[in-house]
């Protein structure tokens, strides 16, 4: 019994063994195809044939998706074409599935290049940091992480702070209280032109009623003074036919200045007509 289940046992052992080596030739396999893939890729894009270069990287990517060297080298072609958003996913592709220090330090450098190209400098920050983890001794990963800092601080600067947010909104809020404060100073002008007229208008007609007694009858003193006018207009206006006072003054005066500007011509006159006597000059 004893040796039945040893040979049993050593059944299973090869089984496991032979399965173990079908599934590393399969792996071999897979990956020696996709790296086929890769070179077929490299020598189209050294031939400027990016179609064809972006076609077999692809195959190489679908044959082994975790394969790192496909999507590196793929999305340094897009970056040479300027597709970045492109070239920022398959060198984040290679990142994730790299499987050495120099791979990821590869992958995090072409990624802050990215993104400083895009101005995302604060996440370039990162990428580059990221890049030194895996290889600190990088002085051209070290000078773009200077760079990329300096940038982030200057688009922080750039940015309006929470004070100058407060200012605006303060601006705004007073210039409404004013615009309020404006309508109601309007509508009390309103209020009180509209009180003023009243005020007139009664008082208007206070004036009229004292002009009749306290039975509301009209007032014969108020009349007769009226009546009295009257007859004065009456007899300084002149009747029809006859001149007014006033008029014949007018009339006299006009006749003198008529008188003196015909007696000033004819001394005039008489002054040119006679012969100028001078001093005899011996």
């Amino acid at each position: 019994m004893k040796n039945v289940l040893t040979y049993i046992l050593l059944l299973i052992s090869v089984s496991l063994v032979a399965q173990d080596k079908d599934q590393e030739k399969a792996l071999l396999k897979q990956t020696n195809k996709a790296l086929s893939y890769v070179a077929d890729a490299n020598e189209f894009a050294k031939s400027d044939d990016f179609v064809n270069a972006e076609m077999e990287y692809r195959k190489a990517l679908s044959t082994k998706p975790n394969q790192a060297v496909g999507a590196y080298n793929l999305a340094y072609q897009y970056y040479q074409k300027g597709s970045l958003d492109e070239a920022l996913y398959r060198n984040q592709q290679a990142a994730k599935h790299a499987t050495d220090k120099v791979e990821k330090h590869r992958a995090f450098h072409n990624i802050g290049n990215i993104l400083m190209k895009q101005e995302k400098c604060k996440e370039a920050v990162e990428a580059y940091k990221n890049a030194l983890r895996n290889n600190p001794k990088d002085d051209e990963t070290r000078y773009n992480l200077g760079l990329a800092k300096d940038c982030a601080k200057n688009q922080q600067d750039d940015e309006p702070q929470e004070d100058d947010k407060d200012g605006e909104n303060n601006r705004d809020k007073d210039e409404n209280q004013n615009e309020d404060q404006k309508e109601n100073n309007e509508k009390q002008q309103e209020d009180q032109d509209q009180k003023d007229q009243k005020d007139q208008g009664d008082q208007d007609k206070k004036e009229g009623d004292q002009d009749q007694d306290k039975d509301g009858k009209p007032d014969d003193n108020k009349n007769q003074d009226q009546k009295e006018g009257d007859q004065d207009n009456q007899q300084q206006q002149p009747q029809q036919g006859q001149l007014s006072p006033q008029q014949i003054k007018n009339l006299l005066e006009a006749m003198n200045n008529q008188e003196q500007k015909v007696q000033e011509k004819i001394n005039a006159q008489k002054v040119k007509g006679a012969k100028v006597q001078t001093d005899k000059d011996w």
